[in-house]
C-alpha cells in the first residue's frame, strides 16, 4: 500500500472505536460521489436525508449484521455518514470498482467472518433481504460467496440492459448473469416471455467469506465480466460457485434521475 495511502486508512480507523474485535458479520457499503448519469447520488436528498444514509439505517436494521459502515473515497460522503453518526472509512481513489472498495477495507478486519457488500445506490432494500442473503453462508459452510435474486414480474424488464438477468442450477447455484434476456425461449410471443418461463432479476447484495473476497480482488478482471461489465461473472468465469437465494423481496436501484424520482415517490407514499 503507498504511504499516503496507508496514512489516510490509519486516520479513518478512529471511527471504528473498539467493536473491530467483536464483530463477526461487517456489511460494508462502497460509495462515490461520482456517476456518469447522476453525479453525487449517494447525496441525493429523499425525503429529508441523503441517499446514503437511508441504506445505513435499513442496512443497521438486519438483525444478522454486526456492524455497518461506510466505505468511500470523498470526504464530503464520509462527512455526511458522520453527521449522522454512522462510521465512515476512507479509501484510495483509484480504486476501480466497488468490490475492490469493500476488500479494501476488509482486509483490516480480521476478527470479521462474513462481509456484506450493500450497494450505496439502494435506498430501499429491506432489512430482512439482507438477513436471507446472510443465513445463505451462515447456514452452510460450503459456499463461499451468495447473493439474492427475485422472480421477475415485468415484461419490459427482459430487454432493459440495467437489469441484470440471472440463470440458476437446480441447487440454486448461478449459471450465468446478463444484460440480456436468458435463456432465450423459443416459440415465446414477446410479451409473453416471462409467462412462458420464470426469470430472475438480480439483486445488487452480495455476502463473501473474507478470505475469499480478499483473494477473489486479486484476480485480473475476465472477458465476460469486462463484455458484460458485471463484476461477479470474475467469479464464475474462474470456476468457482455463487449460491443463490430467492427472495420475494425487490429493491429499486438508483442509476438515473428519473429513478430517484421513482423512489422519492414510493417513499413520500409510505410516509
Amino acid at each position: 500500500m503507498p504511504r499516503s495511502e496507508a496514512r489516510s486508512f490509519s486516520r479513518s480507523r478512529r471511527y471504528w472505536g473498539t467493536a473491530e474485535a467483536m464483530n463477526r458479520i461487517v456489511a460494508i457499503i462502497p460509495a462515490r460521489y461520482g456517476s456518469s448519469r447522476l453525479p453525487g447520488k449517494p447525496l441525493a436528498d429523499l425525503i429529508g436525508k441523503p441517499m446514503i444514509q437511508h441504506v445505513y439505517e435499513r442496512t443497521a436494521r438486519a438483525g444478522t449484521i454486526d456492524w455497518c459502515l461506510v466505505a468511500t473515497d470523498d470526504e464530503r460522503i464520509a462527512n455526511a455518514v458522520r453527521s449522522f453518526g454512522g462510521h465512515a472509512v476512507m479509501t484510495p481513489e483509484n480504486l476501480e470498482t466497488g468490490t475492490d472498495r469493500v476488500a479494501f477495507v476488509a482486509r483490516s478486519l480480521e476478527k470479521a467472518d462474513l462481509i456484506v457488500n450493500i450497494q450505496g445506490d439502494e435506498p430501499l432494500i429491506e432489512p430482512a433481504m439482507i438477513d436471507e442473503a446472510v443465513r445463505l453462508l451462515a447456514a452452510d459452510p460450503g459456499p463461499q460467496v451468495g447473493t439474492l435474486v427475485t422472480p421477475m414480474t415485468d415484461p419490459d424488464d427482459l430487454d432493459d440492459p440495467g437489469v441484470v438477468k440471472v440463470v440458476i442450477d437446480s441447487d440454486n447455484r448461478a449459471l450465468y448473469f446478463s444484460r440480456s434476456p436468458i435463456p432465450f425461449v423459443r416459440g415465446a410471443d414477446q410479451s409473453q416471455r416471462v409467462m412462458a418461463h420464470r426469470y430472475y432479476k438480480h439483486i445488487g447484495l452480495y455476502v463473501y467469506r473474507r478470505p475469499f473476497l480478499l483473494r477473489l480482488t486479486e484476480v485480473d478482471r475476465t472477458p465476460l465480466e469486462m463484455a458484460e461489465e458485471l463484476e461477479q461473472l470474475r467469479i464464475l468465469e474462474t470456476g468457482q460457485e455463487i449460491r443463490v437465494g430467492i427472495t420475494s423481496y425487490t429493491s429499486i436501484p438508483v442509476d438515473t434521475p428519473a429513478d430517484l424520482e421513482s423512489v422519492r415517490s414510493q417513499m413520500q407514499a409510505e410516509q
